[in-house]
C-alpha cells in the first residue's frame, strides 16, 4: 500500500467526514473509492477519444449535418 497526502479545503474535508460517518467506513476508504471511480471514468473517456481519433485517421468521419438529421429523426421516432 502506498500513502499519499493531500490538501483540500474544510469545505471537502467535511464532506469527507459525514461521508465516511454515514457509510461507516474510514475516511481512507472513501477516498479510495472516489479515486478508483475517478480513475476509471478518465481512462474510459481517453480510450473513447482516442479510439475516435484512430476512426477519423482511417477515414471513418460523417457530416455534421447528417448526424444532426440522424438524430432529429430518432427523436421524432419516440
Amino acid at each position: 500500500m502506498s500513502n499519499i497526502t493531500i490538501h483540500t479545503t474544510e469545505e471537502i474535508s467535511a464532506g469527507l467526514n459525514e461521508l465516511a460517518e454515514v457509510l461507516g467506513q474510514p475516511r481512507e476508504r472513501v477516498i479510495e473509492a472516489a479515486l478508483k471511480q475517478y480513475i476509471s471514468e478518465q481512462v474510459w473517456q481517453i480510450e473513447g477519444i482516442q479510439q475516435a481519433q484512430k476512426s477519423l485517421e482511417n477515414g471513418a468521419s460523417r457530416d455534421f449535418e447528417v448526424v444532426v438529421e440522424n438524430l432529429r429523426e430518432r427523436i421524432k421516432h419516440k
